[in-house]
């Protein structure tokens, strides 16, 4: 799967998107769709053959890899104008943040402590990296700092929260993500359409846990995940 580009199909004794999929269904999700390329017919393939009993999963395609944003922006008509959760199909959340998040009101993230995080499958190197979260003294979001270096984390008031692309978000954030130019990656990111909504009034609100996300980056993390989710049952 690693070799295909897949990494949501690689095994964990079944594929890690079924256990991502199954703590969405354990959180209260009933609808998911997937998005994909037009070469992905693997997962098609997989899913639309399987079963399920707590989830209903449909698909959208993403035409071209045109960054995060884009990504969104094809499950427009499939969102239509409910709320939504949007994840990373290599990360397994905590069950606890995806349900506060559909208790939410307005769009919204989980930050995660970044100390905490230890408690998953990612090294403090790795932590080190990843985006974290500013937020105002009521916990909204005013902005995702991506890449933050050790002087930008040491200016922010503790605990800090790392961000792991993880959302609620309402039909809103489809207009932001025609709104914004590509990156200097040439890409279209998810992170600068929130920032858009934010700039123009949209409010979102944060969310702090003490708990670690499990990420599949690469084929070295298989055995580590794979033990952190030993005994975890999965029924989609």
């Amino acid at each position: 799967m690693a070799s295909h580009g897949i990494k949501a199909l690689m095994p964990i004794d079944r594929p890690f998107l079924d256990y991502v999929m199954s703590g969405l269904a354990d959180a209260g999700y009933r609808h998911v769709c997937l998005i994909i390329g037009p070469e992905h017919d693997l997962v098609r393939d997989y899913y639309g053959s399987i079963a399920c009993e707590r989830i209903l999963i449909h698909f959208a395609i993403q035409e071209h890899p045109r960054g995060t944003g884009d990504a969104v922006a094809a499950a427009e008509q499939f969102a239509g104008t409910d709320p939504f959760l949007v994840i990373n199909s290599d990360n397994y959340y905590p069950i606890e943040a995806l349900g506060a998040l559909r208790d939410l009101t307005s769009p919204g993230l989980p930050l995660f402590d970044r100390n905490s995080m230890l408690s998953g499958n990612i090294d403090s190197e790795r932590i080190s990296r990843f985006a974290v979260g500013e937020t105002d003294a009521d916990g909204r979001l005013l902005r995702v700092l991506e890449k933050p270096t050790p002087e930008v984390i040491d200016a922010l008031p503790d605990p800090v929260g790392v961000s792991m692309n993880c959302w609620r978000f309402h039909s809103d954030i489809f207009d932001a993500c025609r709104s914004i130019k590509p990156s200097q990656r040439g890409e279209l990111e998810l992170t600068d359409a929130v920032q858009w909504a934010i700039d123009h009034g949209q409010v979102f609100q944060s969310l702090f846990f003490e708990a670690g996300v499990l990420d599949l980056t690469s084929r070295a993390d298989i055995e580590t995940i794979t033990n952190k989710l030993a005994g975890t049952q999965v029924t989609l």
